[in-house]
């Protein structure tokens, strides 16, 4: 049994840092309020974090500005390569199951062909594709967040270029008394579409991590 083997505590920030510089295809630090560790045998094989976004029209416009300070962002899911059946979405549950009173959104990149199959499989509502936008981007390298670009006071204009922002798929979950999701589900700005369909690229996710052990 999943529950019997695997454990979902709440950790300290810092133990997310090597996962998601390193880990994660994203290589960034987000926003982190809250974060989660998947432990087997005492053992880290996963992680996840919740972070307030830095965008406050994102967190104005799902559920409108009265609510907006409720928006949260679950920003980073890295585990193990090889885990069994269901243990993604075990952890994602316990996880969410640890938080409260939070309008949480996630996202699924289509840049890197993800459709977010491990937020159908707990429950959140699809809401469809994030808007088209360009971004300014550091030509010396692509990777980089444009907001990272942007903060960057010495960075070189001649360096920059201007692309256009991969859409992605966006997921809403509401935690709270099943009368505050029924009241936010009524204030939810955005439509509710089926969930998308496709094929799944797995991204490069072979780095090692350091073994963390449970010492809580």
């Amino acid at each position: 049994m999943i529950k019997e083997t695997y454990k979902v505590k709440s950790i300290k920030k810092e133990l997310c840092k090597e996962w998601v510089l390193y880990k994660h295809y994203a290589k960034r630090i987000p926003p982190i309020s809250y974060s989660f560790g998947l432990f087997n045998n005492n053992i880290m094989e996963g992680i996840l974090t919740v972070g307030k976004p830095a965008s406050n029209p994102l967190c104005v416009g799902i559920c409108g500005e009265k609510n907006s300070k409720y928006v949260y962002e679950l920003n980073r899911l890295c585990v193990k390569d090889g885990l069994k059946k269901n243990v993604l979405s075990y952890f994602v549950s316990q996880s969410l199951k640890m938080l409260n009173n939070l309008i949480l959104v996630s996202y699924a990149d289509t840049s890197q062909n993800h459709n977010g199959y491990i937020y159908q499989a707990t429950n959140f509502i699809y809401t469809g594709l994030s808007a088209k936008r360009t971004e300014r981007f550091d030509i010396n390298n692509p990777n980089k967040h444009n907001k990272t670009v942007g903060e960057n006071k010495n960075i070189n204009y001649q360096d920059l270029a201007i692309r256009v922002r991969p859409q992605k798929h966006r997921y809403i979950y509401f935690i709270g008394s099943k009368k505050q999701r029924k009241k936010w589900l009524k204030e939810l700005n955005y439509q509710i579409k089926p969930y998308p369909k496709g094929k799944n690229t797995n991204y490069d996710a072979s780095y090692k991590t350091t073994s963390q052990i449970e010492l809580f």
